[in-house]
C-alpha cells in the first residue's frame, strides 16, 4: 500500500479532490492511504501559533522550526522522502513522480506563509519541490497535486495498463490530439488518418 503522510494547518481540505474518481476509488479500495496531521496540534501555547515574524525584519510571517520539527518527528520515522511543497523548489517533472509512486510512499509538509524556517528544512532533511513557476497560498492544492499524480500510477488504479505509457510525457513527448464520435462537429470532421 502506497502512504503519503500530509502535514498541515488545514487538514480539513483533505481528501478533498483525492476522495474522488480514480483517487477516490483507490483509496477506498486500499491501494493507498492517506494520514493528514495538524501542524498545529504540535504547538505549545494556548494559541497554536505555527508562525512568527522574520528575523532580521520583513513582510509576512514564517513557520517556526520547533513546531514543524516535532509534527516531522511524529510522523516520518521511516524512510519515506520528506518533501515539502515550496515555489523555490525542484519542478516536480514526471521522473520524479513515477520515482515516488514506486517507493512506499512520502512525507509532504504544506508550507505556508512567507515560508519555513530554514533550520527545519536543513534539520530535517526535506527536499523542496515545486509544482510550478508560481505561488500557491499553501502547499495544501500542490500535495493534492502530487498525490493523484502518484495514486494514478498505482497498479490497478487506471483501467488499462497502457493508459499511463502512452499518455503526457511518456518517452519524454507530449501526447498527441485525441479524438471520438461524433465524426463530424460543427464542420469539423475527425482527420481522415485516424478513421
Amino acid at each position: 500500500m502506497w502512504r503519503p503522510s500530509v502535514l498541515t494547518i488545514f487538514p480539513e481540505v483533505f481528501p478533498g479532490p483525492l476522495g474522488a474518481s480514480l483517487a477516490g476509488k483507490a483509496l477506498a479500495a486500499g491501494t493507498w492511504s492517506l494520514a493528514v496531521t495538524d501542524i498545529r496540534s504540535f504547538a505549545t501555547d494556548k494559541h497554536r501559533t505555527v508562525d512568527d515574524t522574520p528575523a532580521g525584519g520583513g513582510p509576512g510571517m514564517v513557520m517556526k522550526a520547533d513546531v514543524l520539527g516535532r509534527a516531522i518527528d511524529a510522523v516520518a520515522q521511516d524512510e519515506r522522502p520528506r518533501l515539502l511543497l515550496s515555489p523555490r523548489g525542484a519542478p516536480l517533472t514526471q521522473n520524479r513522480v513515477e520515482n515516488l509512486a514506486a517507493s512506499a510512499g512520502v512525507v509532504l509538509v504544506c508550507g505556508r506563509f512567507e515560508g519555513v524556517d530554514e533550520r527545519v528544512i536543513a534539520g530535517r532533511g526535506l527536499e523542496e519541490v515545486s509544482v510550478g513557476d508560481y505561488v500557491l497560498s499553501g502547499g495544501e492544492i500542490a500535495a493534492m497535486a502530487l498525490i493523484d499524480a502518484c495514486v494514478r500510477l498505482l497498479p490497478g488504479v487506471m483501467g488499462a495498463a497502457a493508459s499511463s505509457t502512452e499518455e503526457s510525457f511518456a518517452g519524454g513527448l507530449l501526447e498527441y490530439p485525441q479524438y471520438t464520435r461524433p465524426q463530424l462537429w460543427e464542420g469539423w470532421p475527425i482527420p481522415e488518418v485516424l478513421l
